[in-house]
């Protein structure tokens, strides 16, 4: 347990980074799944609408901290790939 005062502020202070962190986690994965919803259904389309949708999404997570740049970057490729392979 924390005891002294800055450690006290220190466990208040992540506390609320993760909760921030975990919203903000939480939101990157709707959009990506939105993407994969969108390739299951065979919606090029719609996949490319939901692809420009999470790419920045994706990319402010990487600012932010919560995310790996290459993770991120990984991530994109391979979704913008499976996209493109809609229309084959």
């Amino acid at each position: 347990m924390a005891n002294s005062p800055q450690s006290k502020k220190r466990a208040r202070q992540n506390e609320r980074r993760n909760a921030v962190n975990k919203a903000r986690r939480s939101r990157i994965r709707t959009f990506l799944r939105k993407v994969e919803e969108a390739i299951a259904s065979g919606d090029q389309d719609a996949a490319k609408v939901a692809l420009q949708a999470a790419q920045p999404e994706v990319m402010r997570g990487v600012t932010k901290g919560v995310m790996h740049k290459k993770t991120a970057s990984r991530k994109i490729s391979r979704l913008s790939s499976r996209v493109k392979a809609l229309a084959a």
